[in-house]
């Protein structure tokens, strides 16, 4: 470590000790594995320090993510209203959008002075990891967020449905949290090992993760068969909110993609209109 002419930086308090501490736990063992004696243990603090400094294990768990979750969607919330001020009224471009929203986030798990190398990949095993109460709180806690960035994608894909934007925004969460989860992850499912798995840092992640997002943003829409239901609820990714077509902006809901048929020559449909929208809202160059 680098020290500064004043001497090193001062020692954290215990609070943000235990905070520390926690937030690596987490990360390594998941929130049911990891105890508060494990906890106080490794941040060599008193055992009733929780209790303390937080109440209750569950009421600790909230402030490791609010201390930095709130500070990510406030900067994801600033993007979008730097990028809309620019706009004056007009619709973003989908890339826009996409940036504002998982761009900020891949930098942020660049950046180990805030310490959003460790938060992201604890958010990304927060969503990979059936925990209800954790699912709950972060639902809340997205809700205001998402209702800008998902009213944003409709207006740019106004000829898209928005039940698809919605699955292709949840693939997209899902996409990135399993990507942030760390080398392991990279190594289960290709094998891969040495220099190349070390392409799991977000400086190298990110660059291939938004091409591939951006990707399946603009790709055709799907031909579903007969009878397939293709509701909008149900979450957005693990742990945001369950938010229905029919709830943005009081619009009724559409009719449901199973409704939608292949293109014919003398009519195209919508899938046909949408998928032409797609393509043209988010182009290779400018995105």
């Amino acid at each position: 470590m680098i020290e500064s002419a004043s001497g090193p930086p001062p020692a954290p308090d215990t609070r943000s000790r235990i905070l520390d501490v926690a937030e690596a736990l987490f990360v390594e063992h998941g929130f049911e594995a990891t105890t508060t004696r494990l906890i106080t243990g490794a941040a060599r603090v008193n055992l009733a320090a929780v209790n303390y400094h937080f109440g209750s294990k569950e009421a600790l768990i909230q402030d490791v993510f609010r201390r930095r979750l709130g500070w990510l969607n406030q900067q994801r919330l600033e993007a979008l209203d730097a990028l809309e001020a620019a706009a004056a009224g007009a619709p973003l471009k989908p890339s826009q959008i996409l940036d504002a929203f998982f761009g900020v986030a891949l930098r942020f798990a660049a950046d180990r002075r805030r310490g959003g190398h460790i938060f992201m990949r604890l958010l990304g095993r927060t969503y990979t990891e059936p925990n209800a109460f954790v699912r709950a709180f972060l639902a809340a806690e997205h809700a205001g967020l998402l209702e800008r960035y998902k009213a944003a994608l409709f207006r740019a894909l106004p000829d898209v449905p928005p039940e698809e934007i919605l699955w292709r925004l949840h693939f997209m969460v899902g996409a990135m949290a399993y990507a942030l989860s760390g080398a392991d992850a990279l190594r289960l499912v290709t094998g891969m090992e040495g220099a190349g798995a070390s392409d799991v840092h977000p400086e190298a992640l990110a660059p291939r993760l938004m091409s591939f997002l951006l990707g399946g943003l603009r790709a055709p829409l799907p031909v579903l068969p007969a009878g397939d239901v293709m509701a909008a609820k149900g979450t957005v990714g693990a742990g945001l909110p369950a938010i229905t077509a029919a709830d943005i902006a009081g619009k009724p809901a559409p009719t449901p993609m199973a409704n939608h048929h292949p293109p014919s020559t003398s009519a195209p449909n919508e899938a046909v209109s949408g998928a032409n929208r797609l393509r043209e809202g988010a182009p290779t160059s400018a995105g």
